[in-house]
């Protein structure tokens, strides 16, 4: 059982609206009440997902020392490298292929 809901006045962007009211209307949300109770439940599990990441950061840094830019693109570059394409190749304006890589 939740405990009791607290009600609360907020305002938001229409088009936010507008797609809260289209879960409600297509069943993927029991009420905008409910649509907006689990948007904002996303939102403090992402919070939380973010502290952790900073204080793991911080944690890697204050063992090994700061990491830096050139690290950084060092290991973006190896993970392309890496990396297996899903996509088709991407175009240009036009419709020309680019060069993928």
């Amino acid at each position: 059982m939740s405990s009791p809901k607290v009600r609360l006045t907020v305002t938001v962007d229409p088009d936010l609206v507008d797609v809260g009211n289209s879960a409600v209307a297509d069943g993927s949300a029991e009420s905008m009440s409910a649509w907006v109770n689990t948007a904002l439940a996303d939102r403090v599990a992402k919070e939380h997902r973010l502290t952790a990441l900073a204080e793991a950061v911080a944690a890697f840094e204050a063992e090994f020392g700061v990491v830096t830019e050139e690290e950084i693109a060092a290991q973006d570059r190896l993970d392309r490298s890496n990396a297996d394409v899903v996509r088709g190749p991407r175009r240009r304006a036009g419709g020309k292929e680019m060069a993928s890589g």
